[in-house]
């Protein structure tokens, strides 16, 4: 039995315009499934909002009852969509764009009642010209989103503020914070092994890392050091960022965070 689900949307001016009610979709959703031996898991509902409703800072389409029955496609396998008619889900061509894109990414295609020939599937120059479009301004909102953080970790690096990108093993980054803080317990493993490798210049990563887990000291997962000397040399690598200077890319400044040594 072929699994399906409904979606029913009225808004205020759609209800008196076209006496589309809820609750005359829903029936009319309930008797088409049964008529043709569909099985109906879920109605999704949306009232009084606009079927041409979207978020275009963020390309989303802000009705929840509609975003639910998008969602539930991660945990339930379903073949079409059922609706009354195609303006129950769209009335503006960017909103038909977006929830085509995401019913063809998990195989799924819109039945409506009044339209029974209408299928996602088939070929509309339009659509191909739309789809095309939204491709480009997708691609340029995230060039433009990657541009902007990267001229403010740029700014913060200057400052010699945390710009982002792994903690350096014996710091630890708060939310909200100019600057990284230190971890105590780690700290404490950095500074011993710069003191190792001071006393024991001529000691492989390898050896200083066996020495490490010797003495009971590990790594930020609580392993050995012995199986992970990468671990060791990264901190070495690091030594003018634990006496206080900060790099970033090309940028090095006087680091906002304090000196482990």
């Amino acid at each position: 039995m072929e699994k399906v689900v409904g979606y029913v949307r009225v808004s205020t001016k759609g209800q008196v315009k076209d006496g589309y009610s809820l609750a005359y979709q829903v029936e009319e959703i309930q008797c088409y499934c049964q008529d043709n031996n569909l099985e109906l898991l879920n109605i999704y509902k949306d009232e009084g909002i606009s079927g041409a409703k979207v978020d275009e800072d963020g390309l989303t389409i802000e009705r929840e009852g509609l975003q639910e029955l998008l969602s539930s496609f991660t945990y339930q396998k379903v073949s079409h969509i059922i609706v009354l008619n195609t303006s129950r889900l769209w009335r503006a061509d960017m909103v038909k764009v977006l929830i085509q894109r995401e019913l063809k990414r998990h195989s799924v295609d819109v039945k409506a009642i009044e339209q029974p020939n209408y299928s996602i599937y088939a070929h509309d120059p339009n659509d191909f010209l739309i789809n095309g479009m939204m491709e480009l301004l997708d691609q340029y909102q995230r060039l433009e989103i990657a541009l902007k953080l990267g001229r403010g970790r740029k700014k913060k690096a200057q400052q010699g503020g945390y710009a982002g990108g792994g903690v350096a093993f014996g710091y630890t980054a708060t939310k909200g914070q100019k600057a990284i803080q230190i971890d105590e317990r780690q700290a404490e493993i950095v500074r011993r092994l710069f003191s190792l490798r001071e006393t024991h210049p001529t000691w492989s990563l390898s050896q200083l890392a066996v020495q490490l887990n010797t003495e009971g000291y590990t790594t930020t997962h609580d392993k050995s050091f012995t199986n992970t000397k990468v671990q060791v040399k990264r901190i070495i690598d690091r030594e003018a960022f634990y006496k206080g200077a900060y790099r970033y890319g090309q940028i090095e400044a006087n680091g906002l965070h304090e000196a482990i040594m």
